[in-house]
């Protein structure tokens, strides 16, 4: 009944949610800002949404006087220049596929639109919102207007690691040769189902917003740093080689090792921007070391970290390390309050230590530093949302 009301009113609607990624050979530096197109390729893991996502309805509707956005419930403007770019684009695809004819049957396009979107973690927390913001904006844009085609190419111009979020699992973001960017896109290296024992912990420091947004700081990176010449022109196209391969075979010893280097040297670049970028805390380093304890005691790579641009670790491990390890982290970081919401996402068994163990990794523990640890694995792209009772705006497009 309610969507016969819809439609009565010229109203359509679509709802999405998408996932976020990490990056395990990290983005940084632009060569067109405008187009967003990277000066190196990237590749990365997509995570679960039953862990993190982002929902977005759009509809579209005759009775529309201006296009409006919400966010977590709050309106925010619409005219920001990359979700404009993403509307622009995607308009552009429609009229394409309908050959410049506005056919009575699909959606006209100079319908104003409405977009609610919602994440199920903090924004801008070091958690890659943009990332599954952007993705899902598109996909759920692409339902809208009948378009099938490659969107990665989409996705990029809201957030450049959002076209890595249009796919699952394992997902390389081609960094592309043509000034146009038409070759600078997604694609899927491997499904979520390729390596079924991989899990992430992501480390969640502190939900505050960072001290210098990825845009501006990746910029002032590409203007200051030599090093960061270095890594995207010598060593990222090699790592990438090393990274696939290690994906294909399910080599954890590989995949970690180069995980860690590549973080780091991400990092580095930062400290290589003048003036130098701090992404990484006291906190971060601590648990850097950690990790590295940890697997000097085990003799191998049990656990690999990563950082973006942002003080949240996540750490990659194997589904027989993770209760070990997340009770090291316990012991290290002592919950200060939330004893029993210090673990969240998929179940966590307990572990016993051993005393040599207890005695090799864990030092001085510092409680409270970590506020929980959220335990999810890799999983699929975007996903459409049939149940019309998910809809984030109702019959009358409002939240």
């Amino acid at each position: 009944v309610e969507a016969a009301m819809a439609a009565e009113r010229g109203l359509s609607m679509a709802t999405c949610t998408a996932p976020v990624n990490i990056a395990v050979i990290k983005y940084w530096g632009k060569r067109d800002t405008d187009l967003i197109l990277p000066i190196n390729s990237s590749l990365s893991v997509t995570l679960h949404q039953d862990q993190l996502k982002t929902t977005t309805t759009v509809a579209a509707s005759r009775d529309f006087t201006e296009d409006r956005l919400w966010l977590n419930g709050k309106e925010v403007d619409v005219g920001q220049p990359r979700v404009q770019a993403c509307l622009r684009e995607v308009r552009r695809l429609a009229r394409k596929r309908r050959g410049g004819g506005e056919d009575t049957a699909t959606l006209s396009l100079s319908y104003k639109i409405h977009i609610a979107s919602e994440n199920n973690f903090p924004t801008a927390a070091g958690l890659a919102s943009s990332a599954a913001g952007y993705a899902c904006l598109v996909s759920a844009l692409a339902r809208l207007y009948g378009l099938e085609e490659e969107l990665s190419e989409v996705a990029r111009r809201g957030s450049g690691s959002a076209c890595r979020s249009m796919f699952g699992g394992f997902v390389q973001w081609q960094r592309g040769e043509r000034p146009d960017g038409t070759d600078s896109l997604a694609l899927q290296v491997a499904p979520e189902t390729h390596w079924p024992e991989l899990r992430v912990l992501v480390l969640v420091v502190s939900g505050e917003k960072k001290p210098v947004g990825s845009t501006m700081g990746m910029q002032s990176s590409v203007e200051t740093s030599p090093l960061l010449k270095h890594r995207a022109e010598v060593v990222v196209p090699e790592r990438l080689a090393q990274m696939m391969r290690h994906i294909r075979e399910r080599d954890f010893e590989g995949f970690g090792q180069l995980a860690m280097r590549d973080s780091n040297q991400f990092h580095a670049t930062c400290l290589d921007t003048f003036p130098p970028i701090f992404y990484l805390t006291d906190l971060s380093r601590h648990i850097i070391a950690l990790a590295h304890r940890y697997n000097a005691h085990h003799g191998r790579t049990k656990v690999a970290y990563t950082f973006d641009a942002g003080p949240n670790a996540v750490i990659f491990t194997l589904d027989e390390a993770v209760a070990e390890f997340v009770e090291v982290v316990r012991r290290s970081f002592p919950p200060a309050t939330n004893g029993d919401q210090f673990v969240r996402g998929l179940p966590v068994g307990s572990a016993a230590l051993s005393q040599e163990l207890v005695a090799a990794v864990i030092t001085e523990p510092v409680p409270g530093a970590v506020q929980y640890i959220l335990h999810t694995k890799p999983g699929p792209g975007p996903q459409l949302v049939d149940d019309p009772s998910q809809h984030l705006l109702g019959a009358d497009g409002l939240p």
